[in-house]
């Protein structure tokens, strides 16, 4: 059981932009976190994270650790890796978790909180949705361009007192913390703007035309990226971004979660005061590396479909996001710069 009258234990696993900001935010505060890092344990051992922001720069030093080991059994861990490495939760995580630790994912997508539970109590579980615009710059170096809500809840249960005190944790830090009663329609509700956005950014480089029929070969040439301005400013890529949406709300109606035509909306304008932003499965192909397909497209599309919404405009963009992903190599072209 958590105790609000004492500093949390934090482990930070992922320390890229979500799990850096996030970490960086709760160690200013005064709790007691701890990064765990390989490639770039020496650069943030030695400078700390720092954090640019429109409220606010600021820096830390949180501990550094080369292993799970070093940090041991902690109050929290929160979880920022990306969801290709969810594979590794079985050799990272057992030791940062005793039997009273609260395990928190930050990840995108469906899925994550059960794979947790294949290794955990299900009881020690939280999911979280953070709804940010972030770049890691370099190793240690944040961008916060806006936004910074996070919304949490407990896995598979109604909120419990330690889902509150995590939540305050958090707004005392200055991070927005909202919980939510049903996190699995909440991930649903994150998926209306993260299937578009990040799916698009990606799917950009392979052309319109490809886009709406799903079909891309590898002799064909890649464009450059789209960014969030450009595609809402672009009437055929924002009308297909809407019909995604569309697709997402319905899918989600049919499984049974009650995610209103409103969100649509509501993502549209929060993306606008976004600007040129490059959401994070974009950041990923430009610099060639795996994209997050299984969690964020993948996965709502199969769970959509079983329960009987075809889903068209998502199963093209994932095939699209699949062709994509076998020539990220090439994907290091110039970038399309916004108006």
């Amino acid at each position: 059981m958590l105790k609000a009258s004492k500093a949390m234990k934090v482990a930070v696993v992922g320390c890229g932009a979500v799990g850096s900001f996030y970490g960086a935010k709760l160690c200013r505060a005064g709790q007691e976190t701890h990064f765990l890092l390989y490639t770039h344990y020496a650069v943030v051992k030695r400078r700390g994270v720092s954090v640019r922001s429109r409220d606010g720069d600021f820096h830390v030093t949180p501990n550094c650790a080369k292993s799970p080991e070093e940090i041991g059994p902690s109050d929290l861990v929160l979880i920022g890796l990306k969801t290709i490495a969810n594979d590794q939760f079985p050799k990272l995580l057992p030791p940062l978790v005793g039997p009273n630790t609260a395990i928190l994912t930050l990840q995108n997508g469906l899925g994550n909180e059960e794979s947790l539970a294949r290794i955990f109590r299900p009881q020690q579980i939280i999911g979280g949705l953070a709804f940010v615009c972030l770049n890691r710059i370099n190793p240690g170096n944040i961008q916060h361009i806006d936004h910074g809500r996070i919304v949490i809840g407990e896995f598979q249960r109604p909120p419990t007192p330690r889902t509150e005190h995590i939540a305050q944790a958090f707004r005392k830090c200055g991070v927005p913390c909202d919980i939510t009663p049903n996190l699995a329609q909440t991930h649903w509700e994150k998926l209306v703007w993260n299937i578009p956005f990040n799916g698009l950014g990606v799917a950009s480089a392979a052309g319109f035309e490809n886009v709406l029929e799903g079909n891309f070969k590898a002799s064909d040439p890649l464009l450059p990226c789209l960014t969030t301005d450009i595609l809402l400013g672009d009437e055929r890529w924002a009308n297909l971004a809407r019909e995604l949406m569309g697709e997402v709300v319905r899918g989600a109606r049919r499984l049974g979660f009650n995610v209103s035509d409103s969100e649509i909306e509501i993502n549209i304008q929060r993306t606008k005061t976004m600007g040129a932003y490059k959401p994070s499965t974009l950041v990923d192909f430009e610099r060639g590396q795996r994209l997050e397909i299984q969690s964020m497209f993948r996965e709502p599309l199969l769970q959509a479909q079983r329960a009987g919404e075809p889903m068209p405009r998502l199963a093209a963009l994932v095939r699209i996001l699949e062709q994509l992903e076998n020539n990220a190599g090439r994907a290091a072209l110039p970038r399309r710069r916004s108006p």
